[in-house]
């Protein structure tokens, strides 16, 4: 079966992203085919044969600095299983919500985050330093960073997209701020980088483009996206997949698939997932919506099936989307308190990211992905916490200091706790502060950043509150209880 969309609606959705403030989802299809059935359709045997010869990697995984690829699984760099369960954010259009943003996906219980760079040839560039603030903020929130370089959306059909060889020239020009970040850092090459037009290139250039990274020294998983909007409603991506992991000489890809209305069923959403497991091939879900303008993706079946087979997922989008497709909002106006009601399913819904989600293992340790500390270092219960009340009533001024006992400085650390009643943070300084409910994550600024060997740091917080308000029962630091002073 095959379902013919509108071209046109491609090129108007993607026109609405150039314009500031309007942000929509670049993933569109203009045409589909059904897959329902055997996954030993025309053409699989071949290909499945051949991903499992280049499913084994051709270095052993202790040589691989971070994020690796070994037997169609995505691994970090502790060797652990990790299960992408985040979303998309719009940092190069909305790049001063960064900051915030990634606090409050992070508390709503994100393990990941996919952020839209720019490489300059449709937007404002993303340049090496604001390139390393992101990965910052991502490993100070403990979610594993996706950098996407978006221009590439739509190439050969949108008619201001830019190639992958391009994509990689940005990548080059960025490279100190993301080698040697290989455990936080996963490289997605280039955003949906074919339209409908001339895609069948999509093979010969995604292994160049591959080629070049690894000789100019990125060590990282390359996440690389499908043509057609992303949705490879062609199976150009899914039959030549094998081939692109076998010119690649780490052998550590990631096939990204957008789904959006190409994939209203759940047989299609697993037929074409189940193939790249069967085929000891990694992927992951990197978009997709609960509604979109070509058509009605079955959220349900995606977000099932990545479960039932182990696989990541990432919705688009955080906020900030227009054009017509506000609704792919998670939250209103970057207000994590006013989800939309595809936030709430995606965060609080059946296989949802509460519900599943897992912390990349190379954060266990405190984030800094170093050795485990022995006891009385910092991350095993070294601090002690002193939280002062100045409460009025209706609201509230609270004092914190977090004191390190051990003696070993403390870089990037993350303070949690829950509040007795319904206080709400309205204003915090010397940091940052995520609320879910009653759940509170704080994360330190840049000036606050290192708590030295016995030594302390602190901030403070306004809230308000109906019924009064106390101290809350305990807190930890990295994951680790503290004393309270």
């Amino acid at each position: 079966m095959r379902r013919t969309r509108a071209a046109t609606a491609c090129a108007a959705l993607l026109a609405a992203c150039a314009v500031p403030l309007t942000v929509a989802p670049s993933a569109q299809a203009a045409g589909s085919a059904g897959v329902a059935g055997s996954a030993g359709g025309a053409g699989s045997t071949g290909s499945a044969t051949r991903a499992a010869e280049a499913a084994v990697p051709s270095v052993q995984a202790a040589e691989i600095p971070g994020f690796h690829v070994a037997g169609g699984r995505l691994l970090d760099a502790n060797n652990q299983d990790f299960v992408m369960r985040g979303v998309n954010h719009a940092h190069t259009w909305y790049p001063d919500r960064t900051d915030q943003a990634l606090a409050d996906i992070k508390a709503k219980g994100a393990n990941s985050v996919r952020v839209v760079l720019s490489t300059g040839d449709q937007w404002t560039k993303n340049d090496t330093a604001d390139v390393a603030h992101v990965v910052d903020e991502c490993k100070q929130n403990r979610l594993i960073c996706v950098l996407e370089a978006h221009d590439t959306t739509g190439y050969g059909e949108a008619g201001a997209a830019t190639s992958l060889s391009k994509a990689v020239d940005y990548w080059l020009s960025v490279k100190d701020a993301v080698v040697g970040q290989e455990k936080y850092v996963l490289v997605n090459i280039g955003n949906e980088p074919y339209g409908n037009t001339n895609y069948t290139a999509w093979t010969a250039d995604t292994k160049a483009a591959i080629g070049r990274l690894r000789t100019a020294g990125f060590d990282h998983t390359l996440m690389v996206d499908a043509p057609n909007w992303g949705q490879d409603w062609s199976f150009t991506m899914r039959d030549n997949a094998a081939e692109v992991m076998a010119a690649d000489p780490d052998r550590n890809i990631l096939f990204d698939i957008h789904m959006y209305g190409v994939y209203d069923t759940p047989a299609e959403v697993s037929d074409y997932l189940g193939r790249y497991v069967s085929a000891q091939l990694a992927i992951v879900v990197g978009e997709f919506g609960d509604m979109h303008s070509d058509g009605n993706p079955d959220e349900d079946a995606i977000m099932a099936t990545a479960r039932s087979l182990d696989l990541g997922y990432l919705g688009w989008s955080w906020s900030g989307n227009g054009g017509g497709v506000e609704y792919l909002d998670l939250v209103q106006n970057f207000d994590a308190n006013s989800p939309s009601a595809w936030g709430r399913r995606l965060f609080d819904g059946a296989d949802g990211i509460k519900a599943t989600a897992k912390e990349a293992g190379v954060f266990g340790d405190g984030g800094g992905g170093e050795e485990p500390e022995e006891p009385g270092e910092p991350g095993t219960g070294a601090c002690a916490v002193a939280y002062r009340l100045h409460d009025w009533g209706t609201g509230f001024n609270a004092e914190v200091t977090v004191r390190n006992t051990s003696a070993k400085a403390m870089e990037g650390w993350q303070l949690g706790f829950a509040f007795r009643g319904e206080e709400r943070i309205t204003s915090i300084w010397n940091a940052k502060a995520a609320q879910d409910g009653k759940q509170v994550r704080v994360t330190p600024e840049s000036w606050t950043r290192t708590i030295p060997a016995g030594g302390s740091v602190s901030f403070g917080l306004s809230a308000s509150t109906t019924g009064g308000t106390a101290a809350p029962a305990s807190f930890q630091l990295d994951g680790a209880a503290c004393a309270t002073d």
